[in-house]
């Protein structure tokens, strides 16, 4: 039976309903199950948008695979973690995923190092401010705004009048240089 306030309905209900490609077939999927796989996909991708992606593109997967599913060979919910798992896991080992994850900004890596480790950064100690005078001119003021004095990569952009773009690009390249020191 269906609740007024909320779209629910009973398994072989909502598998005859999106059979037939009915609005509330629809309805009542997304309601009933898109909190439960949104946990199975992001027990595989953690960034949340990415794993809404997934999510959507899986219940559209359902929506459109419907006629796939099998009740003989276990329950619609089943099927569909199995649908979502699989997407997820096509999504983390796909070329595009692995960029993106090589692209994060740095900071997110630190953070997360340092919250695993409770580490306390002092780039003094590490000599990290006097390294600076070896960069270039245009990637030591960018370092230095973004990892001494705390700003954003889109606060240098606007204190700076240059584009984001660029700024990224002269922070990326100032921390390679950084790294021969540390090699």
């Amino acid at each position: 039976m269906i609740n007024t306030k909320r779209k629910f309905l009973e398994e072989p209900d909502l598998i005859l309903a999106l059979q037939e490609r009915k609005k509330i077939g629809a309805d009542a999927l997304y309601e009933m199950y898109s909190g439960s796989l949104m946990g199975i996909v992001q027990r595989v991708i953690e960034d949340k948008e990415i794993a809404e992606d997934v999510l959507q593109e899986g219940l559209i997967k359902i929506w459109n695979g419907i006629q796939q599913y099998d009740p003989t060979k276990g329950r619609l919910f089943t099927w569909m973690v199995n649908v979502m798992r699989n997407l997820a896991i096509d999504k983390v080992r796909s070329k595009d995923y692995r960029n993106h994850s090589k692209n994060q900004d740095i900071e997110n890596h630190v953070n997360s190092i340092d919250e695993r480790r409770n580490s306390e950064y002092k780039p003094e100690h590490l000599g990290v401010k006097d390294l600076l005078q070896k960069l270039r001119p245009e990637q030591k003021v960018i370092v230095d705004m973004i990892y001494f004095q705390g700003f954003t990569h889109v606060e240098v952009s606007d204190e700076l009048a240059i584009p984001l773009g660029t700024v990224k690009t002269r922070l990326r390249m100032g921390i390679i240089e950084l790294r021969k020191y540390f090699k």
